[in-house]
């Protein structure tokens, strides 16, 4: 890809992490001003992963946002995990946010995932559009849990449960979510590649160098779902936020680096 079709896209790179979040949540909190100035309620899907710790703090430490006028979703769930068991993406949300703010709804994916549930979370979620998308970038270049094997950039369903793929499920040893691979579960819930394109805006992060040859498939190779992140380039308004290491494959223009 010849770097002048970077210039299409929303770019945002810095040195560290912190800078990484600081810079997305800032926008995002802008964006969620701009929406509740509009029509005051806004919702929102959330990611659940570490490359999100730096944000979701700052969202938290804003007192910009009216959160009791905010619908909030968790894009994906592990299932076979019991039910105390701390890596439930729901749990790491609830730490990380939800226990420090207070929405006015909170919507989040049942780890049991029976067929109604799922059809009561799907209701949910299509009820109205959806404003704002955070999420990230898998090491297998998966968003939510859409792994290279069951991405369906046309997928007719809204959420569905999904065999995990070993990249992704290493992935969660590497996050040090998981001691071994064989204690990641083998499925998992996820709303589907066409349920996130919906948002109207999205705001993707990744740092780190694990996260590298994921980044520099989405930025520059083909459109398809061997790369299931590479769809997020057609879409009409998605900010992308990464760190140098995530992107040190990539020769970006000069223009696009941001150091401070």
């Amino acid at each position: 890809m010849k770097t002048d079709t970077f210039s299409k896209l929303n770019i945002n790179i810095y040195p560290t992490k912190e800078l990484v979040g600081k810079s997305a949540g800032r926008d995002i909190v802008n964006e969620i001003k701009k929406i509740q100035k509009q029509k005051q309620k806004v919702r929102i899907i959330f990611a659940a992963a570490p490359s999100q710790n730096e944000t979701l703090e700052y969202l938290v430490n804003s007192d910009e946002i009216d959160w009791e006028n905010v619908t909030a979703f968790n894009m994906d769930e592990y299932l076979g995990l019991s039910p105390e068991a701390p890596q439930h993406f729901s749990k790491y949300l609830k730490e990380h946010l939800f226990s420090k703010v207070k929405v006015g709804e909170l919507h989040l994916i049942n780890n049991q995932a029976q067929e109604q549930e799922l059809l009561n979370f799907e209701d949910k979620i299509t009820r109205k559009p959806i404003d704002i998308v955070c999420l990230g970038i898998g090491e297998n270049g998966h968003i939510a849990f859409n792994d290279p094997p069951v991405a369906d950039f046309n997928d007719s369903k809204v959420i569905k449960i999904v065999q995990l793929d070993d990249v992704c499920r290493q992935q969660q040893v590497n996050d040090k979510c998981f001691e071994k691979l064989e204690d990641v579960p083998a499925k998992a819930v996820t709303l589907t590649i066409p349920t996130l394109m919906k948002g109207k805006k999205l705001f993707c992060i990744a740092t780190g160098k694990k996260k590298a040859d994921a980044v520099y498939h989405t930025l520059t190779k083909r459109i398809d779902e061997s790369c299931p992140a590479t769809i997020l380039r057609s879409h009409p308004s998605c900010s992308f936020y990464f760190d140098n290491s995530a992107v040190e494959q990539i020769e970006l223009q000069e223009s696009l680096k941001k150091n401070s």
